[in-house]
């Protein structure tokens, strides 16, 4: 009976207090440290019946991983002949089956359970266990039809069947559009207001504070009336537009004159005056050698054309 090799209750919690002398760090070690304490508890209390009254640290907690062990393998050997059957939840018969099955009688329970200097072991203090994050949940889950067993997963979240449009209509308020128009059209001028006054020369409103209301500094031209005589760049286009069709009808208008001098042998008889070619040449070669001088071209006429 004096063998220093079991721990009384006192002796437990001493060695539950070592063990668990590193603080956890999450909600699942502290539920884990508690369960611990709960079976070098139990452990105690058993060698303590036997009639043993103090303990070392290393043997509580070698018979403590022993049970520890023990029970983890009822449990794994009960739910692999749970599923063997087609069963989610093992019933008392898959315990009995793996008692069977470990070597352990289970017609000894009854008798060890009701043994007469059986101690009586405070109930452990409650601990929460770790919470899981909850899911987003709206509206109600639907539930399984009759033709569906009940031990089917349940259906997905309501929310998971919710449409989402990913664009928005376009405004067609005129007293939206206007007000957008403008303020884009006032963001637009701020913004170049102040390009040009950083990147160019700015006059300042108040001498002491150059920064202050800057002005675009005015840079005049020193041939202020030469944009009145140059053309525009629409006027140009027109011109070339002009130029381009008058040139087109100038020139089919010589090819059907070739063709027809071409096509009379007594044409050269009846005008003597025509060159020996046959072609009449064109003014397309007069205007060739003049300069390209917009001030310097003869004066044309837009050409207007009618409406059929």
């Amino acid at each position: 009976m004096a063998d220093p090799a079991v721990a009384s209750g006192g002796s437990l919690n001493a060695g539950g207090r070592g063990s668990g002398s590193k603080a956890a760090t999450s909600p699942a070690e502290n539920y884990y440290m508690a369960r611990r304490r709960t079976l070098q508890v139990v452990v105690s209390a058993l060698l303590t019946e036997i009639g043993f009254e103090s303990a070392e640290k290393a043997a509580v907690e070698t018979l403590t991983e022993m049970m520890q062990s023990f029970i983890t393998e009822i449990g794994r050997c009960a739910k692999a002949y749970c599923e063997h059957t087609a069963r989610s939840v093992p019933t008392l018969s898959d315990t009995v089956v793996t008692l069977i099955e470990m070597g352990f009688n289970p017609d000894t329970l009854p008798v060890y359970a009701k043994r007469s200097q059986r101690m009586v072991i405070t109930a452990p203090p409650v601990t929460n266990p770790p919470v899981t994050p909850k899911a987003l949940v709206a509206g109600q889950k639907r539930v399984h039809p009759a033709h569906i067993p009940s031990h089917f997963p349940e259906f997905p979240d309501p929310h998971t069947y919710i449409k989402t449009p990913t664009f928005r209509e376009p405004v067609s308020d005129y007293q939206v559009l206007r007000e957008k128009a403008a303020s884009q059209r006032r963001d637009v001028e701020r913004a170049l207001t102040r390009f040009m006054a950083k990147t160019g020369e700015t006059h300042s409103l108040f001498k002491d504070d150059i920064t202050t209301f800057p002005l675009i500094a005015a840079q005049p031209s020193s041939i202020p009336y030469l944009s009145a005589l140059l053309p525009s760049e629409l006027e140009l286009q027109a011109l070339e537009e002009t130029d381009s069709s008058e040139q087109d009808d100038q020139t089919d208008s010589d090819n059907t004159a070739g063709n027809i001098i071409s096509d009379d042998p007594n044409a050269d008889k009846e005008n003597p005056m025509l060159p020996p070619n046959g072609v009449v040449p064109s003014a397309k070669n007069n205007e060739d050698n003049m300069i390209d001088n917009p001030y310097l071209r003869p004066v044309k006429k837009p050409k207007v054309r009618r409406k059929k």
